[in-house]
């Protein structure tokens, strides 16, 4: 019976380390299992920060490049309104000048007129002095 008994504690043993065992091993697959976890979610957390970083560095660019592309655009509106500004006074000083070159040579064509208008009284004159003489 002694030897029975053995055999039952020695398999009661064995069964109690056998549990052990697999509890251990349950315990251990559920550390590795929770440390696997914790690595993909900082891994994740990692990769997303990074892909928002990228995403900012990009987007820094861009708006940038939009920033600057609007104030080229307002500039060229203003220097257009100013070209077309100087554009309309340009026209209007070359009609200014046209005009006063034309005074200028109606002025002097007035001027000959008056010239050779006092030259033909100077010959009429002298013409009737030399009848009202004779």
């Amino acid at each position: 019976m002694e030897g029975g008994k053995s055999d039952v504690c020695g398999v009661g043993k064995l069964e109690s380390s056998l549990l052990h065992i697999v509890h251990e091993h349950h315990q251990r697959t559920l550390r590795i299992r929770e440390q696997t976890d914790k690595a993909k979610k900082d891994a994740l957390r990692t990769a997303v920060r990074v892909s928002e970083l990228l995403v900012d560095a990009v987007n820094g660019g861009v708006e940038e490049a939009f920033v600057n592309e609007k104030r080229i655009e307002l500039e060229i509106r203003t220097l257009i309104s100013t070209v077309m500004r100087y554009k309309k006074q340009t026209n209007q000083w070359l009609a200014a000048s046209h005009a006063m070159n034309s005074i200028l040579k109606e002025i002097g064509d007035f001027e000959n007129w008056m010239k050779v208008m006092d030259f033909d009284c100077k010959s009429i004159n002298a013409a009737i002095r030399n009848i009202h003489q004779s």
